[in-house]
């Protein structure tokens, strides 16, 4: 196969697949970097798009980079390169998340390179939801697709289901009342016409969905206390599907990590015809978030919250231009 680097356009398309990963309040936090010479692409961390008070530690930051990256890495098998990633190598450079380092062409990923139509189509779905179980077939096969990329999928059942649900309901009820929470949330909305048109980042108000007036999904309503005009309400599932990304430490190294695991159930989930939405509330509380363990084994670090089932597609949500995010250096 012709193993010639990849052209500058190559390079942009691979980085446009890239930032169609999901990340807290869509903010984006990554910056690219292609090294021509080494075929090398450097993931950054962009700080200025941290939430200070939310993500204090910028865990949810670190995932939504991990999920960047193994859409890259979709991508590159896509494209029948091989590549050898390295996760948090300069200790020195806390922003630089990873590397990914073009090895050659051929014996790529094929299981990763399955998933690449899923990239584009992959959405968050805020609405209702049938009442309609998962096989578990293909329950297995989403965890397993989370222990290639080194975490746990856990489906809580029962009494444990129930739990998770109330931190959920605990942690939105705090935020009603948290006016930092609020204001970092405001920031990271788009309710207006003007902003809602020009926006590249953030969560828009046709991306909202329903407000919620029934039913038990975990759903954030993203308005906040602010209305939104023409905003329909609706009964959501009584009885959601919800998987929980744990990981056995929780370090930087971890958290990348858990947004590979992340991004690889999504777009499996994806191509199986599921839809999906993400509950982070109780997980930007330290004492909720340690409350969300598997209580039969007391062990893991909870890193996501999946609402996962059959409904209708989620709306594409806005992306900063590729020329924004990407350096190309010699």
């Amino acid at each position: 196969m012709n193993d010639r680097a990849p052209s500058d356009e190559q390079v942009i398309g691979l980085v446009g697949d890239a930032v169609a990963a999901p990340s807290m309040h869509n903010a984006q936090p990554w910056r690219f970097r292609y090294v021509r010479h080494t075929r090398t692409f450097e993931l950054h961390a962009d700080y200025d798009r941290a939430m200070p008070y939310s993500d204090p530690r910028t865990r949810g930051l670190h995932i939504g980079c991990g999920a960047a990256l193994l859409n890259l890495r979709v991508a590159l098998a896509d494209e029948g390169w091989r590549a050898e990633t390295r996760l948090l190598p300069h200790p020195e450079q806390p922003s630089l998340v990873a590397t990914v380092r073009l090895s050659g062409r051929g014996g790529g990923d094929r299981d990763l390179a399955a998933l690449h139509g899923a990239v584009a189509e992959r959405h968050s779905s805020r609405f209702p939801f049938e009442e309609r179980r998962i096989p578990d077939s293909l329950r297995g096969a989403l965890a397993e697709a989370a222990r290639r990329e080194g975490a746990t999928l856990v489906y809580p059942a029962s009494w444990h289901l129930q739990q998770v649900l109330d931190l959920v309901r605990e942690a939105e009820a705090r935020g009603l009342t948290d006016s930092e929470s609020d204001r970092e949330l405001a920031e990271w909305t788009r309710t207006d016409a003007p902003s809602v048109n020009g926006a590249v980042d953030g969560v828009p108000a046709y991306a909202f969905g329903p407000v919620r007036s029934g039913g038990k999904a975990p759903m954030r309503d993203f308005a906040g206390p602010r209305r939104v005009s023409g905003r329909n309400s609706a009964v959501f599932e009584a009885a959601p599907q919800i998987a929980c990304v744990s990981t056995t430490h929780d370090r930087p190294e971890d958290w990348v990590k858990a947004g590979q695991a992340l991004e690889r159930v999504l777009l499996m989930a994806t191509a199986e015809g599921l839809v999906c939405s993400l509950a982070t509330q109780p997980l930007e509380r330290p004492d909720l978030r340690w409350l969300l363990r598997d209580p039969k084994t007391g062990a893991g670090q909870p890193q996501m919250l999946l609402r996962l089932g059959y409904g209708p597609v989620g709306p594409r949500t806005p992306r900063r231009p590729v020329a924004d995010v990407l350096e190309l250096h010699r």
